[in-house]
C-alpha cells in the first residue's frame, strides 16, 4: 500500500513540475540557448587562439591584450580597442589615423560607468555587459515572437540567432548586442502597448549605432497597425517613434560642442573609405570579369572572398526583407531591408555579415521554415560550421567582420 500510495503522489505531482517548468519556458529556453552557444563560442575562442598562428596586427587599435585568454579574444580584438579608448580617454577626431568618433556612445558610456560603480577594468565591464546584453535580447526575442506565433517559432528563432555565423560578436565589446536589445525591446514593448518605455528603448537604438534610426519604421507600422486594430487614433505610438532620433541628435550635439563638427562621425568614416556611394557602384565592380575570366581566376584564388561572402549574407537578407514585405509585414520588412542599404551605401562591403546579424525579423522567417526538420537541421549546421570557422579566425587575430 505505502509503494503504491508513493507511486501516485509521485504521478500527481509530476503534472505540477511540469506545469511549472513550462510557465517559465520564456526564459529557460533562451536562458539555455544563449548558455550553450556561449560556452560553444567560449570554448572554440580559447582553443583558436591558443592552436592558430597568431595574425594580431600592430597596436594601431588601442588594444592592450589582459592576462587573460577570453577577455584578450573578446575584450581586445579589431575595433573592441576603440570602445576601449572612448570608455577610458574619450572621443578623438584628429590626430590619429583611425578617429574614434564613428563609434556612437551608449556601450563607452556603460563600461566606464560599470568601471566606476565597481572598480573592475574597463575591458572586463565591456565583455560582461555585452554578454548581459545578450542574454537580455534573448529573453525578449523569445517573448516577442511567442506573442505572435508560438513557443516552437520562437525557441528555434532564438536559436537561430545566437548560432548565426557572426553571433560571436555578441560575447565581444561591440555594439551589437546593445542594439539587439534596444530594438528589440523597442517592438515588444510597443506591441504591449507601453510606448513610453518603447520611446526610452528606441532613443537607446539610435545612441548605440547611426542605423539605429531604422527603429523609426518598426514603431510607426507597429502603431498603425494597432491604430486599425482599435478603430481609433492614439498619438503615443508617434510619439515613442518621435523619440527615437533623440539619440543621434543628442551625439550630434556632443560632436558639434567638442568638434565644431555634428557630423563628425560620417565624415571621420572616410579613415576607413566608408563614403556615401550607389550600392550598384559597388556590386558593379564585385561583378566585373577578371581579365583571365572567372574559372581560372577563382581557381587561383585571385577573386575577394570576404567581398564575396559579404555579398551573399546581403543577398539573403534582401531576400528575406523581400518575403517581409510580400506578407505585408511592413516594419519588420522596412526594418530589414533598411539595415540592409544603409550600411551597403557606405561604399564597402567590408563587415556586412556583421551588420546582417542583428536584423532579427529574419530569424522568424526562418524558424517558421525550421518546422520542416530537414531545415532545422540544415540551417543549425549551416550556421555552427561558420561560427566556428569565424570563430577561431576572429580568436587568431584574423579579420572576420
Amino acid at each position: 500500500m505505502q509503494l503504491t500510495h508513493r507511486s501516485s503522489g509521485d504521478t500527481m505531482a509530476r503534472p505540477g513540475w511540469r506545469s511549472r517548468v513550462l510557465a517559465w519556458r520564456w526564459a529557460l529556453t533562451p536562458t539555455a540557448a544563449f548558455a550553450i552557444s556561449r560556452l560553444a563560442v567560449f570554448l572554440v575562442a580559447y582553443l583558436g587562439a591558443h592552436l592558430v598562428p597568431d595574425n594580431t596586427a600592430p597596436p594601431v587599435y588601442h588594444l592592450r591584450p589582459p592576462e587573460n585568454t577570453l577577455l584578450d579574444v573578446f575584450g581586445s580584438r579589431w575595433d573592441t580597442g576603440f570602445y576601449v579608448s572612448i570608455a577610458e580617454e574619450g572621443y578623438v577626431l584628429e590626430g590619429v589615423p583611425l578617429p574614434s568618433v564613428p563609434f556612437f556612445p551608449l556601450l563607452p558610456l556603460l563600461m566606464r560607468g560599470v568601471g566606476w560603480l565597481t572598480g573592475a577594468d574597463v575591458v572586463l565591464a565591456g565583455v560582461v555587459i555585452a554578454n548581459l546584453a545578450l542574454l537580455l535580447a534573448a529573453v525578449a526575442f523569445y517573448r516577442l515572437v511567442a506573442d505572435r506565433w508560438d513557443d516552437d517559432v520562437a525557441g528555434r528563432a532564438v536559436w537561430y540567432l545566437m548560432i548565426f555565423p557572426t553571433a560571436l560578436y555578441g560575447s565581444a565589446i561591440y555594439s551589437e548586442s546593445l542594439f539587439l536589445l534596444a530594438t528589440i525591446g523597442a517592438l515588444l514593448m510597443a506591441r504591449r502597448r507601453r510606448w513610453i518605455v518603447a520611446g526610452l528603448l528606441a532613443i537607446a537604438a539610435t545612441l548605440t549605432r547611426f542605423v539605429g534610426l531604422i527603429v523609426i519604421p518598426l514603431l510607426l507600422f507597429e502603431w498603425w497597425r494597432q491604430c486599425r486594430q482599435d478603430g481609433a487614433w492614439r498619438w503615443s505610438g508617434l510619439v515613442a517613434a518621435g523619440m527615437a532620433p533623440l539619440g543621434t541628435l543628442g551625439y550630434m550635439a556632443y560632436l558639434g560642442r567638442a568638434f565644431g563638427d555634428p557630423l563628425a562621425f560620417l565624415s571621420a568614416s572616410a579613415a576607413w573609405d566608408r563614403v556615401a556611394r550607389s550600392p550598384w557602384a559597388m556590386l558593379a565592380e564585385l561583378f566585373e570579369r577578371p581579365a583571365a575570366g572567372w574559372l581560372p581566376a577563382v581557381l587561383a584564388g585571385q577573386i575577394h572572398i570576404d567581398n564575396w561572402l559579404d555579398f551573399g549574407f546581403v543577398a539573403a537578407f534582401l531576400l528575406f526583407a523581400g518575403i517581409l514585405l510580400y506578407e505585408q509585414e511592413w516594419g519588420d520588412g522596412l526594418f530589414v531591408m533598411l539595415g540592409v542599404l544603409i550600411p551597403l551605401s557606405s561604399g564597402l562591403l567590408m563587415s556586412q555579415r556583421r551588420y546582417m546579424w542583428v536584423l532579427f525579423p529574419a530569424y522568424v522567417l526562418l524558424a517558421r521554415a525550421g518546422r520542416h526538420r530537414w531545415v532545422d537541421r540544415a540551417l543549425t549546421a549551416l550556421f555552427l560550421a561558420g561560427l566556428a570557422l569565424f570563430t577561431i579566425l576572429y580568436a587568431g587575430g584574423y579579420w572576420v567582420a
